[in-house]
């Protein structure tokens, strides 16, 4: 039994220190999974998405930077009947005591002119200007988006004869 207890908790240790590391503090904010999506050699543009939770007043996300790219962008996306619809805002609020998601399909963050590749596993330094809490840089986790071989939407069909 107690090799189990001890297994089951060194187990949870690691689990909870990688959460931990995808989770910062900064005043009333608390900063949560942030991460770009790996890009192709010859892509001059990516994404990049993170949870932001407000515990005080209502704040504003108003820029961002990172030097991985020649600029960065506050984006939306919307469906405006059967085409979706791209468009760079000036700024993304935070709710009081509220939050908000940075997701694909929704507000997310455009690196414009990508320096080099995004690579699965990398860190990229991105800075967030806020209007109230004023500037972090947060590193935000490279991250291989494409489904696993086998996976629903892999398809190599067209490749094999």
């Amino acid at each position: 039994m107690k090799k189990i207890y001890v297994v089951f908790l060194s187990l949870f240790m690691v689990a909870t220190s990688a959460y931990a590391d995808q989770e910062i503090k900064f005043g009333k904010l608390k900063i949560e999974d942030p991460y770009a999506r790996a890009t192709v050699p010859a892509q001059k543009a990516g994404g990049a998405f993170v949870k932001i939770k407000n515990t005080g007043a209502a704040d504003k996300l108003i820029a961002v930077s990172s030097p991985v790219a020649k600029e960065m962008q506050l984006h939306t996306m919307s469906m405006e009947g059967n085409v979706m619809k791209m468009r760079e805002v000036k700024a993304i609020d935070i709710p009081a005591n509220g939050t908000v998601e940075l997701q694909p399909g929704g507000f997310h963050l455009m690196l414009i002119d990508l320096k080099s590749q995004l690579k699965a596993g990398d860190q990229i330094p991105v800075k967030l200007k806020f209007e109230k809490a004023g500037e972090l840089e947060v590193k935000f986790q490279v991250k291989d988006m494409r489904p696993a071989h086998g996976q629903p939407g892999h398809d190599h069909s067209k490749d094999h004869q």
